[in-house]
């Protein structure tokens, strides 16, 4: 099987075109029979894409599996997992695909750009609209590496036909930043300035291709102005929340509603500095005891203002809209995640938590125009 196959494509061909049972699947990679009957359903759906129906086709033809597989040893070259961590870098193929997936996913990110291919066409083709009706080409591919963009999910069909049109996805996004940065650090550390590149040339590639950096203002701390500083949309679920918009492009959540919750989670952080913290955060997890604080003993104890600005928010909040806004902003828990652990139904989350983020705007002072800070309380 190529090393580039996802896994669960590998365990849907194997199991569809070899005829290994499910329970032995499941026997060789260590999981329940529910799990890779889950893999096998979810790729079944993709077949309603055109490239990946066409890939699975023909992988199924050209490289049948043998049904009388037996040994974890053999049922485990089946798996992308194990051959991804040393075969894929001696395997020309894989090395092919991450080479046309830098100059193509680089296009398809240009503003208008999309992938077509059609039943009659040899190659892929991307166009990029310049006005409306019109476009030019700007890049072609082979099929066969089309049909490995679709199945690892790079790419995705927007609209089918007797032309399918493909657009690039965020895990294709995700995949490009990590190969330029692959090959980046196989360039090694570049000069800026007659000094070589910082950290970022030493991080691992799949840590990159995570990271989506802004700037923001926050307070210096000793409260004399503000400063620019520079963080990870990524890293904060409510971030990610941030970025979603509804049918006419707006989004749902606000600059001063995100600044909000960010300066919650900033509060929360400095007072976890120090070698320890005499606060118990699960408490304010629950109803009771809020606004409870341990005095502080001395800066080693953790930086206490920050400790009794995080209480006086939770005060304000109120039992209910404290719990959904410490779990999203403070522990960093996913809006899905925080409603299973409150009990509450699918969903509901999200309302509550924009009507808590409303509030802790107000309670900090925070303005939709350019979103200020207040002076501490």
């Amino acid at each position: 099987m190529p090393t580039w196959l996802p896994d669960a494509a590998a365990v849907y061909l194997a199991h569809t075109a070899g005829g290994v049972p499910i329970r032995a699947l499941a026997r060789a990679k260590g999981c329940h029979a529910s799990t890779i009957l889950r893999q096998v359903r979810r790729v079944e759906a993709w077949r309603d894409d055109p490239l990946v129906d066409e890939a699975l086709e023909r992988l199924g033809r050209t490289q049948p599996l043998r049904a009388d597989v037996t040994t974890n040893e053999e049922l485990s070259l089946m798996s992308h997992q194990a051959l991804r961590s040393g075969a894929q870098q001696e395997d020309p193929a894989a090395a092919r695909i991450d080479r046309e997936a830098r100059r193509i996913l680089r296009r398809l990110c240009e503003k208008g750009a999309f992938l077509a291919v059609a039943p009659t066409m040899e190659k892929a083709v991307v166009l990029r609209e310049v006005v409306p009706g019109k476009q030019n080409r700007i890049a072609v591919v082979d099929r066969d590496v089309a049909h490995a963009f679709a199945l690892q999910e790079w790419i995705a069909c927007e609209k089918a036909g007797k032309i399918a049109c493909y657009a690039i996805t965020p895990v294709g996004r995700a995949a490009l930043k990590r190969l330029l940065t692959e090959e980046r650090m196989a360039r090694g550390p570049q000069l800026v300035d007659g000094f070589a590149e910082g950290q970022s040339s030493f991080q691992s590639p799949f840590q990159e291709q995570h990271r989506f950096f802004a700037e923001r203002e926050v307070m210096d701390e000793d409260g004399s102005g503000e400063r620019r500083l520079r963080f990870n949309l990524a890293e904060s679920p409510l971030s990610v929340l941030g970025r979603k918009r509804d049918k006419d492009g707006v989004a749902y959540l606000a600059a001063d509603l995100i600044e909000a919750g960010e300066r919650l989670r900033e509060d929360f952080e400095l007072a976890q500095m120090g070698p320890r913290v005499a606060q118990n955060w699960d408490r304010f997890l629950t109803a009771g005891g809020r606004g409870q604080l341990q005095a502080g003993r001395g800066q080693a104890e953790g930086p206490q203002d920050a400790r009794v600005r995080v209480a006086k928010a939770m005060e304000a909040l109120g039992p209910g809209l404290s719990d959904i806004v410490f779990r999203v902003c403070c522990f960093l828990e996913g809006l899905e995640t925080a409603e299973k652990r409150l009990g509450w139904s699918a969903r509901s989350g999200k309302v509550v938590l924009k009507i808590a983020l409303e509030r802790l705007a107000q309670h900090y002072g925070v303005s939709r125009m350019g979103a200020p800070r207040a002076a501490m309380q």
